[in-house]
């Protein structure tokens, strides 16, 4: 019987992907996540979440392994992570009022048959104009510095958003499983 596995070291993606309620092991893929030269954010979400998927394919037989990767990006440019306070404050102030697109790509490889399906969901956002109070009650509260964005939607962070549009929700916190569910069933395996 072939294993599912997850290719991430995300706790986020680990959890989103529990609800499904099947059996998967987590292997964190070692990559390089650099963006290449003139790679658009959509292009680098759906080459590193193939890179992921096939790099921890490669390693372990018999598994279908599913790797995703989440790219921000902000009047066509990428936005990262903070990971600081400083940085989640300044990330927080220039997106205000702005929408930023979160391109969440997803690739599920087959180990056995080589079988590769991806694809790369987007998710439109808009922040509410906000004071740099609210920005700092927010950061204190919930320290979202390993999130793009500096911002968790699917806690407090969605009190700093006007909207979010996209044919998945789930995939603005990163595991699309909208479409997940979709390529799961073509490799046979039935959610419900």
């Amino acid at each position: 019987m072939i294993h599912l596995v997850l290719a991430s070291s995300s706790i986020y993606r680990k959890k989103q992907l529990q609800q499904l309620q099947l059996n998967f092991s987590v292997i964190a893929p070692f990559i390089d996540e650099t963006p290449l030269a003139n790679e658009t954010p959509k292009q680098t979400a759906l080459r590193l979440s193939i890179e992921k998927a096939r790099s921890v394919g490669l390693q372990h037989s018999n598994t279908l392994v599913i790797g995703c990767d989440q790219v921000a990006s902000f009047e066509g440019k990428p936005l990262g992570k903070p990971l600081s306070h400083e940085n989640a404050v300044k990330q927080l102030r220039i997106m205000q009022g702005k929408e930023i697109i979160f391109h969440s790509g997803i690739c599920l490889f087959n180990a056995v048959t080589g079988n590769i399906q991806s694809s790369v969901v987007d998710i439109q956002v808009k922040f509410r104009s906000l004071t740099d109070q609210q920005i700092e009650n927010y950061l204190v509260r919930e320290q979202p510095y390993d999130c793009a964005g500096s911002a968790k939607s699917e806690g407090l962070g969605v009190a700093l958003l006007d909207y979010i549009r996209g044919d998945d929700p789930n995939a603005l916190i990163g595991l699309p499983l909208i479409q997940l569910v979709t390529m799961l069933e073509k490799e046979g395996i039935k959610i419900v």
